[in-house]
Protein backbone atom coordinates (compact mmCIF):
# COMPACT_ATOMS: atom_id res chain seq x y z
CA UNK A 1 0.00 0.00 0.00
CA UNK A 2 2.77 2.19 0.59
CA UNK A 3 3.38 2.41 -2.99
CA UNK A 4 0.17 3.70 -3.99
CA UNK A 5 -0.47 7.16 -5.09
CA UNK A 6 -3.65 8.00 -3.76
CA UNK A 7 -5.43 11.47 -6.24
CA UNK A 8 -6.50 12.76 -2.58
CA UNK A 9 -5.69 11.65 1.20
CA UNK A 10 -8.10 13.07 3.73
CA UNK A 11 -7.05 13.55 7.22
CA UNK A 12 -9.65 13.49 9.85
CA UNK A 13 -13.13 11.22 9.52
CA UNK A 14 -15.60 13.69 10.92
CA UNK A 15 -18.41 14.75 8.91
CA UNK A 16 -16.40 17.18 6.81
CA UNK A 17 -13.85 14.57 6.11
CA UNK A 18 -16.01 11.44 5.11
CA UNK A 19 -17.91 13.43 3.09
CA UNK A 20 -15.12 14.72 1.17
CA UNK A 21 -14.48 11.36 1.03
CA UNK A 22 -17.19 10.02 0.15
CA UNK A 23 -18.42 12.73 -3.24
CA UNK A 24 -14.13 12.15 -4.20
CA UNK A 25 -14.94 8.63 -4.77
CA UNK A 26 -18.60 8.78 -6.27
CA UNK A 27 -16.66 11.29 -8.85
CA UNK A 28 -14.17 8.53 -9.73
CA UNK A 29 -11.08 9.49 -7.70
CA UNK A 30 -8.73 7.29 -5.85
CA UNK A 31 -8.79 8.35 -2.57
CA UNK A 32 -7.48 7.71 1.38
CA UNK A 33 -9.28 8.66 4.91
CA UNK A 34 -7.38 9.05 7.67
CA UNK A 35 -8.48 8.67 11.25
CA UNK A 36 -6.79 8.58 14.49
CA UNK A 37 -9.65 6.76 16.23
CA UNK A 38 -10.87 3.38 15.63
CA UNK A 39 -14.36 4.50 14.59
CA UNK A 40 -15.60 7.47 11.82
CA UNK A 41 -18.03 10.48 12.62
CA UNK A 42 -15.88 12.66 14.42
CA UNK A 43 -17.04 14.52 17.32
CA UNK A 44 -20.65 15.43 15.71
CA UNK A 45 -21.40 11.79 15.50
CA UNK A 46 -19.86 10.44 18.68
CA UNK A 47 -19.82 13.73 21.10
CA UNK A 48 -21.86 16.65 19.38
CA UNK A 49 -24.64 16.84 17.13
CA UNK A 50 -26.23 13.63 16.91
CA UNK A 51 -26.00 12.46 20.51
CA UNK A 52 -27.33 15.80 21.93
CA UNK A 53 -30.04 15.78 19.77
CA UNK A 54 -30.90 12.54 20.92
CA UNK A 55 -31.11 13.89 24.30
CA UNK A 56 -33.20 16.75 23.74
CA UNK A 57 -35.36 14.43 21.52
CA UNK A 58 -36.04 12.27 24.35
CA UNK A 59 -36.41 15.84 26.63
CA UNK A 60 -39.00 16.77 24.11
CA UNK A 61 -41.14 13.42 24.68
CA UNK A 62 -40.77 13.84 28.59
CA UNK A 63 -42.26 17.76 28.27
CA UNK A 64 -45.15 16.86 26.09
CA UNK A 65 -46.17 13.77 28.86
CA UNK A 66 -46.28 16.28 31.54
CA UNK A 67 -49.50 17.58 29.46
CA UNK A 68 -50.42 14.32 28.11
CA UNK A 69 -53.93 13.95 30.15
CA UNK A 70 -54.77 17.51 28.08
CA UNK A 71 -54.01 15.15 24.87
CA UNK A 72 -56.49 12.78 25.64
CA UNK A 73 -54.24 10.36 27.37
CA UNK A 74 -54.37 9.10 30.13
CA UNK A 75 -52.16 6.77 32.28
CA UNK A 76 -48.89 8.79 32.16
CA UNK A 77 -49.45 10.82 35.16
CA UNK A 78 -46.55 9.71 37.09
CA UNK A 79 -43.78 8.99 34.15
CA UNK A 80 -40.35 8.06 35.81
CA UNK A 81 -36.51 8.86 34.11
CA UNK A 82 -34.85 5.76 33.14
CA UNK A 83 -31.30 7.77 32.30
CA UNK A 84 -29.48 4.09 31.90
CA UNK A 85 -31.88 3.81 29.04
CA UNK A 86 -31.92 7.51 27.63
CA UNK A 87 -28.20 6.72 27.51
CA UNK A 88 -28.57 3.42 25.49
CA UNK A 89 -30.52 5.23 23.05
CA UNK A 90 -28.59 7.43 22.40
CA UNK A 91 -25.14 5.16 22.33
CA UNK A 92 -27.62 3.30 20.00
CA UNK A 93 -28.02 5.83 17.60
CA UNK A 94 -24.13 6.75 17.02
CA UNK A 95 -23.58 2.80 17.06
CA UNK A 96 -25.54 2.78 14.08
CA UNK A 97 -24.57 5.46 12.00
CA UNK A 98 -21.28 4.97 12.95
CA UNK A 99 -21.74 1.30 10.75
CA UNK A 100 -23.67 3.26 8.46
CA UNK A 101 -20.03 5.03 8.05
CA UNK A 102 -18.12 2.08 7.17
CA UNK A 103 -20.61 0.84 4.61
CA UNK A 104 -20.23 3.88 2.59
CA UNK A 105 -16.60 3.57 2.67
CA UNK A 106 -16.65 0.26 1.47
CA UNK A 107 -19.07 1.44 -0.99
CA UNK A 108 -17.16 3.91 -2.50
CA UNK A 109 -13.91 2.20 -2.69
CA UNK A 110 -12.40 4.65 -0.23
CA UNK A 111 -9.28 3.43 1.68
CA UNK A 112 -9.57 3.74 5.37
CA UNK A 113 -6.48 4.40 7.73
CA UNK A 114 -6.32 4.01 11.69
CA UNK A 115 -3.82 6.37 12.93
CA UNK A 116 -2.59 9.90 13.82
CA UNK A 117 -1.77 11.58 10.25
CA UNK A 118 0.84 14.21 10.12
CA UNK A 119 2.32 15.82 7.24
CA UNK A 120 5.76 15.85 6.06
CA UNK A 121 6.82 18.75 4.31
CA UNK A 122 5.69 19.92 0.86
CA UNK A 123 5.43 17.99 -2.11
CA UNK A 124 7.95 16.31 -3.87
CA UNK A 125 7.71 15.49 -7.38
CA UNK A 126 3.94 16.66 -6.94
CA UNK A 127 2.93 13.49 -4.51
CA UNK A 128 2.71 14.61 -0.56
CA UNK A 129 3.71 12.13 1.78
CA UNK A 130 1.55 11.73 5.18
CA UNK A 131 2.99 9.75 8.24
CA UNK A 132 0.29 7.65 9.94
CA UNK A 133 1.30 6.20 13.43
CA UNK A 134 -0.37 4.25 16.43
CA UNK A 135 -0.60 7.17 18.90
CA UNK A 136 -3.71 8.65 20.61
CA UNK A 137 -4.17 12.76 20.27
CA UNK A 138 -0.58 12.42 19.32
CA UNK A 139 0.89 11.00 22.52
CA UNK A 140 2.71 7.33 21.53
CA UNK A 141 1.44 4.72 23.32
CA UNK A 142 3.35 2.54 25.40
CA UNK A 143 6.33 1.32 22.35
CA UNK A 144 5.26 -2.41 23.30
CA UNK A 145 1.71 -2.23 22.91
CA UNK A 146 -0.37 -3.22 19.69
CA UNK A 147 2.76 -3.39 17.70
CA UNK A 148 3.27 0.68 17.73
CA UNK A 149 6.95 1.58 16.58
CA UNK A 150 7.45 5.12 16.30
CA UNK A 151 10.55 5.09 14.01
CA UNK A 152 8.56 3.21 11.46
CA UNK A 153 5.22 5.08 10.30
CA UNK A 154 2.88 3.92 7.46
CA UNK A 155 3.64 6.13 4.30
CA UNK A 156 0.29 7.81 2.56
CA UNK A 157 0.98 9.37 -0.83
CA UNK A 158 -1.11 11.36 -2.72
CA UNK A 159 -1.60 14.39 -5.31
CA UNK A 160 -3.74 16.08 -2.92
CA UNK A 161 -4.04 16.50 1.05
CA UNK A 162 -7.16 17.82 2.75
CA UNK A 163 -7.28 18.73 6.33
CA UNK A 164 -10.04 17.97 8.37
CA UNK A 165 -8.69 17.57 12.07
CA UNK A 166 -11.63 19.14 13.59
CA UNK A 167 -11.53 20.78 16.99
CA UNK A 168 -11.60 20.12 21.00
CA UNK A 169 -13.49 21.82 23.36
CA UNK A 170 -12.28 24.60 25.41
CA UNK A 171 -11.63 24.70 29.00
CA UNK A 172 -11.05 27.81 31.34
CA UNK A 173 -7.85 28.25 32.25
CA UNK A 174 -6.51 26.49 34.77
CA UNK A 175 -9.20 23.74 35.30
CA UNK A 176 -9.12 20.45 33.18
CA UNK A 177 -12.37 18.19 32.83
CA UNK A 178 -13.20 14.99 35.24
CA UNK A 179 -16.51 14.08 36.76
CA UNK A 180 -17.67 17.32 38.10
CA UNK A 181 -16.31 19.89 35.87
CA UNK A 182 -17.28 18.80 32.13
CA UNK A 183 -16.90 19.63 28.79
CA UNK A 184 -19.33 18.08 25.64
CA UNK A 185 -17.94 15.07 26.03
CA UNK A 186 -18.13 14.41 29.79
CA UNK A 187 -21.70 15.51 30.35
CA UNK A 188 -22.83 12.87 27.45
CA UNK A 189 -21.36 10.05 29.80
CA UNK A 190 -22.91 11.16 32.97
CA UNK A 191 -23.76 7.81 34.97
CA UNK A 192 -26.70 9.40 36.73
CA UNK A 193 -28.76 12.61 35.94
CA UNK A 194 -27.34 15.77 38.29
CA UNK A 195 -29.99 17.52 39.98
CA UNK A 196 -28.46 20.93 39.47
CA UNK A 197 -26.03 22.35 37.02
CA UNK A 198 -24.14 25.65 36.25
CA UNK A 199 -23.70 26.01 32.67
CA UNK A 200 -20.88 28.64 32.06
CA UNK A 201 -21.17 29.82 28.43
CA UNK A 202 -24.68 30.24 26.34
CA UNK A 203 -23.84 29.40 23.02
CA UNK A 204 -25.66 26.76 20.83
CA UNK A 205 -24.06 24.00 23.16
CA UNK A 206 -24.59 25.53 26.41
CA UNK A 207 -28.41 26.91 25.68
CA UNK A 208 -29.13 23.15 24.77
CA UNK A 209 -27.23 21.70 27.25
CA UNK A 210 -29.37 24.09 29.79
CA UNK A 211 -32.67 22.95 27.94
CA UNK A 212 -32.19 19.12 28.40
CA UNK A 213 -31.44 19.34 31.91
CA UNK A 214 -34.31 21.48 32.85
CA UNK A 215 -37.08 19.83 31.42
CA UNK A 216 -35.74 16.55 33.45
CA UNK A 217 -36.06 18.39 36.37
CA UNK A 218 -32.16 19.51 37.23
CA UNK A 219 -31.88 23.16 38.84
CA UNK A 220 -30.02 25.03 35.96
CA UNK A 221 -28.10 28.38 36.02
CA UNK A 222 -26.38 29.76 32.81
CA UNK A 223 -23.31 32.05 33.47
CA UNK A 224 -22.37 34.39 30.01
CA UNK A 225 -19.70 36.35 29.67
CA UNK A 226 -21.39 38.45 26.52
CA UNK A 227 -23.76 40.68 27.13
CA UNK A 228 -26.59 38.22 25.85
CA UNK A 229 -27.42 34.95 25.73
CA UNK A 230 -26.75 32.98 21.82
CA UNK A 231 -24.99 36.39 21.11
CA UNK A 232 -24.50 35.29 17.26
CA UNK A 233 -28.27 35.38 16.72
CA UNK A 234 -30.38 38.14 15.96
CA UNK A 235 -31.01 40.30 19.18
CA UNK A 236 -34.97 39.98 19.05
CA UNK A 237 -34.20 36.00 19.10
CA UNK A 238 -31.66 36.56 22.35
CA UNK A 239 -34.38 38.33 24.06
CA UNK A 240 -37.43 35.82 23.08
CA UNK A 241 -34.59 33.27 24.21
CA UNK A 242 -34.14 35.07 27.58
CA UNK A 243 -37.83 35.73 28.16
CA UNK A 244 -38.45 31.61 27.40
CA UNK A 245 -35.79 30.50 29.71
CA UNK A 246 -36.75 32.22 32.44
CA UNK A 247 -40.46 31.49 32.26
CA UNK A 248 -39.12 27.46 32.34
CA UNK A 249 -36.87 28.76 35.63
CA UNK A 250 -33.39 28.83 34.42
CA UNK A 251 -31.66 31.25 36.01
CA UNK A 252 -29.16 33.67 34.20
CA UNK A 253 -26.73 35.99 34.09
CA UNK A 254 -24.77 37.68 31.26
CA UNK A 255 -21.93 40.11 31.38
CA UNK A 256 -20.28 38.17 33.86
CA UNK A 257 -17.10 36.74 34.85
CA UNK A 258 -16.05 33.29 36.35
CA UNK A 259 -13.33 33.94 38.63
CA UNK A 260 -13.07 30.73 39.89
CA UNK A 261 -14.57 27.15 40.61
CA UNK A 262 -13.94 24.96 43.59
CA UNK A 263 -15.04 21.63 44.40
CA UNK A 264 -16.97 20.58 47.13
CA UNK A 265 -14.51 17.92 48.87
CA UNK A 266 -17.37 16.75 51.71
CA UNK A 267 -20.06 14.38 51.20
CA UNK A 268 -22.02 14.32 47.98
CA UNK A 269 -19.63 16.49 46.09
CA UNK A 270 -20.24 18.79 43.54
CA UNK A 271 -18.44 22.92 42.85
CA UNK A 272 -19.44 26.31 43.79
CA UNK A 273 -18.84 28.68 41.21
CA UNK A 274 -17.67 31.90 42.14
CA UNK A 275 -18.47 35.24 39.38
CA UNK A 276 -19.04 38.49 38.87
CA UNK A 277 -22.45 39.50 37.49
CA UNK A 278 -23.13 42.33 35.00
CA UNK A 279 -23.69 44.61 37.69
CA UNK A 280 -20.13 44.14 38.81
CA UNK A 281 -21.65 42.12 41.89
CA UNK A 282 -19.82 39.12 43.45
CA UNK A 283 -22.05 36.19 43.17
CA UNK A 284 -21.59 32.41 43.86
CA UNK A 285 -23.75 29.39 42.56
CA UNK A 286 -23.30 25.94 43.88
CA UNK A 287 -24.34 22.58 41.36
CA UNK A 288 -23.58 18.92 41.52
CA UNK A 289 -22.05 19.66 38.12
CA UNK A 290 -20.63 22.68 35.80
CA UNK A 291 -20.94 22.30 32.34
CA UNK A 292 -17.81 24.66 30.46
CA UNK A 293 -19.43 25.22 26.98
CA UNK A 294 -17.24 28.35 26.20
CA UNK A 295 -16.16 27.25 22.44
CA UNK A 296 -13.88 25.07 20.56
CA UNK A 297 -10.07 25.31 19.54
CA UNK A 298 -9.10 23.89 16.11
CA UNK A 299 -6.86 20.45 16.53
CA UNK A 300 -4.16 22.21 14.18
CA UNK A 301 -1.27 21.84 16.82
CA UNK A 302 0.15 18.14 15.81
CA UNK A 303 -1.08 17.24 12.37
CA UNK A 304 2.27 18.73 10.47
CA UNK A 305 1.21 22.37 9.68
CA UNK A 306 4.67 23.41 10.66
CA UNK A 307 6.22 21.05 8.18
CA UNK A 308 4.86 23.41 4.89
CA UNK A 309 4.94 26.57 6.35
CA UNK A 310 1.21 27.36 6.37
CA UNK A 311 0.55 30.08 8.68
CA UNK A 312 -1.89 30.09 11.26
CA UNK A 313 -4.29 33.01 13.10
CA UNK A 314 -5.48 32.18 16.36
CA UNK A 315 -4.75 28.75 15.77
CA UNK A 316 -6.71 28.59 12.47
CA UNK A 317 -6.22 27.52 8.97
CA UNK A 318 -6.82 30.24 6.29
CA UNK A 319 -8.14 29.26 2.67
CA UNK A 320 -9.39 31.01 0.12
CA UNK A 321 -12.99 30.28 -1.26
CA UNK A 322 -12.35 27.06 -2.71
CA UNK A 323 -10.76 25.98 0.59
CA UNK A 324 -7.08 25.87 -0.22
CA UNK A 325 -4.35 26.96 1.95
CA UNK A 326 -0.79 28.92 1.10
CA UNK A 327 0.82 25.46 0.43
CA UNK A 328 -0.11 24.09 -3.61
CA UNK A 329 -2.00 21.11 -3.11
CA UNK A 330 -3.22 21.22 0.56
CA UNK A 331 -6.32 22.26 1.41
CA UNK A 332 -8.41 22.45 4.16
CA UNK A 333 -11.99 21.93 5.35
CA UNK A 334 -14.08 21.83 8.86
CA UNK A 335 -14.07 23.35 12.82
CA UNK A 336 -9.95 24.52 11.53
CA UNK A 337 -10.79 27.11 9.34
CA UNK A 338 -11.02 30.53 9.95
CA UNK A 339 -13.65 32.50 8.96
CA UNK A 340 -16.13 29.82 8.78
CA UNK A 341 -18.34 28.87 11.60
CA UNK A 342 -17.84 25.56 13.28
CA UNK A 343 -20.79 23.77 12.10
CA UNK A 344 -21.11 20.01 10.49
CA UNK A 345 -23.07 21.06 7.92
CA UNK A 346 -20.32 23.37 6.63
CA UNK A 347 -17.48 21.29 7.16
CA UNK A 348 -19.75 18.97 4.94
CA UNK A 349 -20.37 21.26 2.12
CA UNK A 350 -16.60 22.40 2.24
CA UNK A 351 -15.81 18.58 1.55
CA UNK A 352 -18.39 18.76 -1.14
CA UNK A 353 -16.72 21.68 -3.14
CA UNK A 354 -12.89 20.24 -2.55
CA UNK A 355 -13.95 16.80 -3.98
CA UNK A 356 -15.66 18.71 -6.90
CA UNK A 357 -12.71 21.04 -7.87
CA UNK A 358 -10.23 18.00 -7.17
CA UNK A 359 -12.05 15.93 -9.88
CA UNK A 360 -12.78 18.90 -11.76
CA UNK A 361 -16.72 18.90 -11.43
CA UNK A 362 -18.76 21.68 -11.26
CA UNK A 363 -18.59 23.37 -7.47
CA UNK A 364 -20.07 26.75 -5.63
CA UNK A 365 -18.20 28.05 -3.21
CA UNK A 366 -19.54 28.10 0.53
CA UNK A 367 -21.12 31.80 0.70
CA UNK A 368 -20.90 32.82 4.18
CA UNK A 369 -24.57 34.68 4.09
CA UNK A 370 -26.10 31.67 2.94
CA UNK A 371 -25.11 29.21 5.95
CA UNK A 372 -28.13 28.32 8.49
CA UNK A 373 -27.48 27.82 12.28
CA UNK A 374 -29.40 26.46 14.10
CA UNK A 375 -29.45 25.82 18.01
CA UNK A 376 -32.01 22.64 19.04
CA UNK A 377 -33.04 24.23 22.69
CA UNK A 378 -36.65 24.76 23.14
CA UNK A 379 -37.54 26.53 21.90
CA UNK A 380 -35.42 25.72 18.79
CA UNK A 381 -33.73 28.20 16.81
CA UNK A 382 -33.16 28.63 12.73
CA UNK A 383 -31.36 31.75 10.98
CA UNK A 384 -30.34 32.38 8.26
CA UNK A 385 -28.26 35.74 6.57
CA UNK A 386 -28.00 39.20 8.30
CA UNK A 387 -29.38 40.24 11.79
CA UNK A 388 -31.36 43.59 12.02
CA UNK A 389 -28.06 45.44 13.33
CA UNK A 390 -25.78 43.31 10.72
CA UNK A 391 -27.73 44.73 7.66
CA UNK A 392 -28.24 48.37 9.01
CA UNK A 393 -24.59 48.53 10.01
CA UNK A 394 -23.75 47.23 6.47
CA UNK A 395 -26.06 50.26 4.89
CA UNK A 396 -28.86 48.79 3.62
CA UNK A 397 -32.47 50.45 3.95
CA UNK A 398 -33.80 47.60 6.06
CA UNK A 399 -37.67 46.70 6.37
CA UNK A 400 -38.05 44.30 8.82
CA UNK A 401 -41.18 41.77 9.26
CA UNK A 402 -42.68 39.88 12.50
CA UNK A 403 -44.96 36.85 12.66
CA UNK A 404 -45.76 35.25 15.73
CA UNK A 405 -46.43 31.40 16.26
CA UNK A 406 -49.44 32.24 18.00
CA UNK A 407 -51.21 32.68 15.04
CA UNK A 408 -50.32 29.68 12.99
CA UNK A 409 -52.76 26.91 14.07
CA UNK A 410 -50.45 24.05 13.47
CA UNK A 411 -48.12 25.63 16.07
CA UNK A 412 -51.29 25.47 18.45
CA UNK A 413 -52.33 21.70 17.60
CA UNK A 414 -48.38 20.50 18.73
CA UNK A 415 -48.75 22.74 22.09
CA UNK A 416 -46.12 24.59 20.61
CA UNK A 417 -46.96 28.39 19.72
CA UNK A 418 -44.23 30.53 21.51
CA UNK A 419 -41.60 32.52 19.04
CA UNK A 420 -41.69 33.99 15.99
CA UNK A 421 -40.36 34.09 12.42
CA UNK A 422 -38.53 37.96 11.74
CA UNK A 423 -37.79 38.70 8.28
CA UNK A 424 -35.18 41.14 7.28
CA UNK A 425 -35.30 42.39 3.99
CA UNK A 426 -33.80 45.42 1.64
CA UNK A 427 -36.69 47.95 1.23
CA UNK A 428 -35.77 49.01 -2.24
CA UNK A 429 -35.29 45.53 -4.17
CA UNK A 430 -37.48 43.08 -1.43
CA UNK A 431 -34.06 41.29 -1.03
CA UNK A 432 -34.65 38.71 1.74
CA UNK A 433 -30.84 39.80 3.76
CA UNK A 434 -31.77 37.50 6.60
CA UNK A 435 -34.48 35.11 8.07
CA UNK A 436 -34.25 34.91 11.74
CA UNK A 437 -37.09 32.03 13.80
CA UNK A 438 -37.59 31.24 17.27
CA UNK A 439 -40.40 28.49 17.75
CA UNK A 440 -41.65 25.05 16.76
CA UNK A 441 -39.40 22.95 14.60
CA UNK A 442 -36.87 26.11 13.28
CA UNK A 443 -34.28 24.53 12.34
CA UNK A 444 -36.14 22.56 9.78
CA UNK A 445 -37.68 26.01 8.92
CA UNK A 446 -34.98 27.44 8.22
CA UNK A 447 -33.97 25.31 4.82
CA UNK A 448 -36.64 27.25 2.88
CA UNK A 449 -35.26 30.17 4.19
CA UNK A 450 -32.04 29.06 2.52
CA UNK A 451 -33.69 28.08 -0.56
CA UNK A 452 -35.13 31.25 -1.12
CA UNK A 453 -32.02 33.37 -0.56
CA UNK A 454 -29.85 30.70 -2.47
CA UNK A 455 -32.29 31.50 -5.62
CA UNK A 456 -32.41 35.11 -4.68
CA UNK A 457 -36.57 34.93 -4.29
CA UNK A 458 -37.79 38.31 -3.18
CA UNK A 459 -40.11 39.31 -0.56
CA UNK A 460 -42.61 39.93 -2.68
CA UNK A 461 -42.28 36.03 -4.81
CA UNK A 462 -41.89 34.52 -1.10
CA UNK A 463 -45.21 36.22 -0.32
CA UNK A 464 -47.04 34.79 -3.32
CA UNK A 465 -45.56 30.82 -2.71
CA UNK A 466 -48.09 28.67 -1.80
CA UNK A 467 -47.54 27.00 1.98
CA UNK A 468 -49.62 24.00 2.47
CA UNK A 469 -52.48 24.26 5.74
CA UNK A 470 -52.48 23.56 8.27
CA UNK A 471 -48.42 23.29 8.77
CA UNK A 472 -45.83 25.28 10.54
CA UNK A 473 -44.18 26.11 7.52
CA UNK A 474 -47.60 28.66 7.08
CA UNK A 475 -46.04 30.66 9.33
CA UNK A 476 -43.07 31.60 6.58
CA UNK A 477 -45.75 32.92 4.30
CA UNK A 478 -47.27 35.15 6.57
CA UNK A 479 -43.73 35.83 8.14
CA UNK A 480 -42.84 37.02 4.31
CA UNK A 481 -45.99 38.70 4.14
CA UNK A 482 -45.33 40.98 7.18
CA UNK A 483 -42.61 42.60 6.10
CA UNK A 484 -45.14 44.53 3.83
CA UNK A 485 -47.82 44.69 6.82
CA UNK A 486 -49.74 42.21 5.35
CA UNK A 487 -49.89 38.83 7.56
CA UNK A 488 -53.00 37.24 7.63
CA UNK A 489 -53.13 35.77 10.73
CA UNK A 490 -52.08 37.83 13.13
Amino acid sequence: MAETVFDVVIVGGGPAGYTCAIRAGQYGLKVALIEKTDKLGGTCLHWGCIPTKAMLFSAEVWDHLKHAASYGIDGVETPRLNWDNLLKRKNDITIKHTKGLEFLMKKNKVTVFNGHGRLTGPAKDGVHTIHVTNEDVGKPKDAQAEGYDKQKPTEVKAKKVVLATGSDARMLPGYKADETILTNMEILTLPAMPKSLIVIGAGAVGVEFASVFKSFGAEVTIVEALPRIVNVEDEDISKELTRLYKKRGIEMFVSAKVEKIEKIEKSGGGAVVSFTDGNGKAQTRSAEKVLVAVGRAPRTYDCGIDTVNIPLERGFVMTNEWMETTQPGIYAIGDIVGGLPQLAHVGAMSGLVVAAKLAGKYARAVNRQRIPGCTYCDPQIGSVGLTEAQAKAKGYDVKVGKFPFVGNSKATIVDSHDGFVKVVSDAKYGEILGVHIIGPQATELIAECVTAMELEATVEEMMFTIHAHPTLAESLLDGFSSVEGLAVNV
